[in-house]
């Protein structure tokens, strides 16, 4: 009987969120993302990587709670607490940064302003399918131009928290995967994250200092990228100071890094199997590498564009 009306669900066309357009899928997503209490079980896959995790969310004495845990390799967890993140390494001591959300299940944009995503992206309405037991929504993200990649994501009819999000190539090659195995919703917060808001976390430690950094800038983007970080550290292993920027369209991520060019040159251009792509472009006597999930295209047209200001 439980399959007979899950199949009527998603075939009828009484459904409550018949009528809703893409757009008022993600909007409803994201506000669910914020609000709903939840436990989603999820493994992602990139290339021949499968990598489970498990990504708690709750509320605890008006504070705000999330916890993820990397069920694979060394022990990796993440606690946020308000708009704390603490990160919990075997290899290192905890340490807490500012941030309104732990990164690395969904793309950021997906708890904000949907809106922001359109400059890159049109909405398109999929089919229905059945995930982790659950009736699912797919919504389609069209790449307007050929800078980006297209991205697809099917919501919980019920609930619309996401059920699953795949990254494709131009190809219409699947590149990289998110999927949830299993979905809770609960009314309390379990005692992972009631001890997590009671607990002394480090305190957060201080933004890098920029006073030997150069003031990069540049003169094209794709439309809907912005740079989201800029910081001058040293990389491990060598001495010199490393530029590091990060851009953002929502959706997909380029990290650029620049540093003074060294004697052995390196590849111009690298590929990975999951669509990580990798250029390197020379700027004055300055070497820039541009990493992203993009056409290698973008990723060289963006490099070159880099100027001090």
């Amino acid at each position: 009987m439980r399959l007979f009306l899950l199949a009527l669900l998603i075939i009828s066309p009484f459904s409550h969120s018949e009528e809703l357009s893409a757009k008022d899928w993600l909007i409803n997503m994201s506000q669910s993302l914020s609000e709903t209490q939840f436990k989603a079980s999820v493994v992602q896959i990139q290339a021949d990587h499968v990598r489970p995790l498990v990504f708690l969310q709750g509320s605890v004495d008006d504070k705000r709670i999330a916890y993820l845990e990397y069920l694979n390799g060394p022990p990796k967890n993440a606690v946020k607490v308000n708009n704390t993140v603490t990160f919990l390494e075997h290899d290192q001591p905890p340490y807490s940064v500012n941030a309104s959300l732990i990164q690395g299940v969904w793309p950021v944009s997906l708890y904000g302003d949907i809106s922001k995503l359109e400059q890159g992206y049109q909405f398109v309405l999929g089919g229905r399918s059945r995930i982790a037991g659950r009736a699912g929504q797919m919504i389609r993200f069209i790449a307007k131009d050929e800078y980006r990649y297209d991205a697809q994501i099917w919501l919980d009819l019920e609930t619309y928290l996401p059920l699953r999000y795949d990254t494709l190539n131009r190809e219409k090659q699947l590149l990289e995967q998110t999927m949830v195995i299993e979905l809770i919703e609960f009314n309390e917060s379990p005692s992972i994250l009631v001890e997590a808001s009671k607990h002394d976390w480090p305190e957060v430690i201080k933004q890098a200092d920029r006073k030997d950094a150069q003031d990069w800038q540049f003169t094209w983007l794709p439309q809907g990228f912005s740079m989201v970080v800029s910081d001058n550290h040293r990389l491990i292993g060598i001495h010199e100071p490393v530029e590091y920027i990060a851009l953002t369209d929502g959706l997909a991520n380029i990290s650029v890094y620049v540093a003074r060019a060294p004697e052995a040159p390196m590849p111009e251009e690298l590929v990975t199997r999951n669509g990580l792509s990798m250029v390197v472009e020379k700027v004055g006597n300055a070497e820039v590498v541009a990493l992203g999930k993009v056409p290698s295209q973008t990723l060289e047209r963006i490099a070159r564009s880099l100027a001090l200001k």
